[in-house]
């Protein structure tokens, strides 16, 4: 049975509208996805929407004689069922998407071959155990799972991606035959104009478009993405901005970059898969700079974290609606100088703002979110107790606490993170892996203002574990330690130059270590008071 081919295609795309007819290998980018994928026969039919929006769509669609079916705008699920009106049950359906070009009708087939070969109900190629490029997407399943789905679920989103349904049922399995590929960090899809004349420059000096083989875009693709440099993506990093908008830390002896190489970073960071970056309103300012950054379209490939003003201003007998008035303050400042409509996550910047002024914080801060202003709601803490009172709270979906290789005090926490995890969503990032720099340095007047008084024995040891695990460079070592706790979900780092910042993502898409390589470092670490774990205990000189 040969496979049908659907290709979900609009032209009201939210982040770049009318993408799909931008001209790539010249043709509109959905006729070229469309004549790819056929082009070992299979048939493809385009799935689009019955509103005027995309009737010029349609026009170019008809001229160029591939087929296409109208159905609903917002369900997308039903629109796929619709298009199925006829075919058998166990018709094989490839769901594919009309700004993904590079899949091509061979790599169909071998998706095809591995669906079948493998009875299952369902085949995907995203993710980083594929090995494939953002971009090189597709999905198999049989039209009576898209029906049953369509038939058992409400859900929004299970109408607009169509399988998470099938898949939540059947199981989800990944296409592996391109693993060793290594590209899982390369992007192939078009979100914003940069992503455009990069896809668009794989298909020059060409007159074949519709048959390049995949291998030779792959190795394009390669060629003109300079920005990606780690060979897997750093994911678990969360660029830090705190030095974008001021001079932060212990070692700092950079001084703050300008928006040229805050901007530049930012792309970096992106283009090798950071997936979160984390500000505040009293990163002095970082937020401008954050947005700056991202104002080219950038902000769709990111999840911004920013923390609530501290509201030193707001006096501690101020009426509930005063407090209110400073919360709506910050959250409106921060909007605006992160361009944005809506925060990905506010956090708060003092836990004990909690149960502040009766709690008035945190409930206008619910209200918030209610009102879709905020998405999800987090907390910065400083201390185990800060963080065990904060879990304690239902909306709290994220988490950041200072911890790193000399930080003895967490087992609790970690212990109450694990439950938590089993009945909500819960993401905990950490902070302080370097101590602020501290832990990277070898100046004893620095850890003295850090009031410790065993530098020599730290430093050491330091130095030591260095050799051991790391090949002798202690950021390293005190990066990978947090990266490889299984309860860490990614680790802030922040970075004054291009250098640390390159440095800093190949390292944290290195090996994580294993338990008993954990527990050997654990147990020999030496004892570093609460005051020298604490930077806001340091001595100003």
């Amino acid at each position: 049975m040969r496979a049908i081919l659907l290709l979900q295609a609009r032209t009201n795309s939210s982040r770049l509208p009318g993408k799909v007819l931008l001209p790539v290998g010249g043709l509109p980018l959905v006729v070229l996805a469309a004549r790819r994928a056929a082009n070992t026969g299979h048939r493809v039919i385009v799935v689009t929407s019955q509103e005027s929006s995309d009737d010029a769509l349609c026009s170019v669609l008809e001229s160029c004689a591939v087929p296409f079916f109208r159905g609903d705008l917002e369900n997308t699920l039903k629109r796929f069922v619709g298009a199925l009106h006829g075919m058998p049950d166990d018709q094989i359906v490839v769901r594919l998407t009309g700004d993904n070009v590079l899949p091509d009708g061979n790599f169909i087939d071998e998706m095809i071959g591995a669906f079948e070969n493998q009875r299952i109900a369902y085949l995907g190629c995203t993710g980083r155990a594929s090995g494939l490029p953002y971009g090189v997407s597709a999905e198999i399943t049989r039209a009576g799972y898209l029906r049953e789905a369509f038939r058992n679920t409400e859900l929004k989103s299970d109408r607009e991606h169509v399988t998470p349904w099938v898949i939540r049922k059947y199981g989800y399995n990944i296409f592996e035959n391109y693993e060793s590929a290594k590209m899982s960090q390369y992007r192939c899809t078009v979100d914003t104009f940069d992503d455009y004349f990069r896809l668009s420059s794989l298909f020059n000096s060409t007159d074949d478009a519709e048959s390049l083989p995949l291998s030779t875009l792959l190795k394009r693709l390669k060629n003109v993405s300079t920005d990606v440099i780690t060979e897997n993506s750093a994911s678990r990093m969360v660029l830090g901005t705190a030095q974008f908008g001021l001079i932060y830390g212990i070692t700092n002896q950079v001084g703050q970059p300008d928006q040229t190489l805050v901007n530049e970073m930012v792309s970096i960071a992106i283009a090798n898969g950071v997936q979160f970056f984390d500000t505040a309103r009293a990163y002095g300012n970082s937020e401008y700079a954050v947005g700056r950054a991202l104002s080219g379209g950038l902000a769709s490939r990111i999840g911004l974290i920013t923390k609530l003003s501290p509201l030193d201003g707001c006096s501690d007998d101020a009426s509930h609606d005063t407090v209110a008035a400073f919360v709506e303050r910050s959250v409106y400042q921060s909007c605006y100088a992160l361009e944005v409509s809506k925060l990905d996550v506010l956090m708060l910047h003092r836990a004990y703002h909690l149960n502040a002024w009766g709690g008035v914080v945190w409930e206008t801060l619910r209200r918030f979110k209610v009102d879709n202003v905020i998405n999800r709601l987090g907390v910065s803490v400083q201390t185990p107790d800060e963080a065990l009172e904060a879990l304690d709270f239902q909306d709290v979906e994220f988490l950041q606490v200072p911890y790193n290789i000399l930080d003895h005090r967490w087992g609790a926490v970690i212990q109450k993170i694990s439950v938590i995890r089993q009945q909500r969503p819960l993401v905990i990032h950490v902070r302080s892996a370097l101590l602020q720099g501290l832990l990277c340095t070898d100046e004893d007047a620095l850890w003295r203002r850090a009031n410790c008084l065993n530098s020599s024995e730290i430093i050491s040891w330091l130095s030591d574990q260095a050799k051991k695990y790391s090949g002798g460079d202690v950021t390293e070592l005190c990066l990978r330690f947090v990266v490889s706790q299984s309860w860490v979900d990614g680790v802030v780092v922040g970075v004054e130059t291009k250098q640390q910042l390159i440095t800093n993502l190949i390292t944290t898409t290195k090996r994580p270590w294993d338990t008993q390589e954990i527990e050997r470092i654990i147990d020999s670490r030496p004892h570093v008071a609460e005051m020298t774990l604490n930077p806001a205990a340091w001595k100003n000189r």
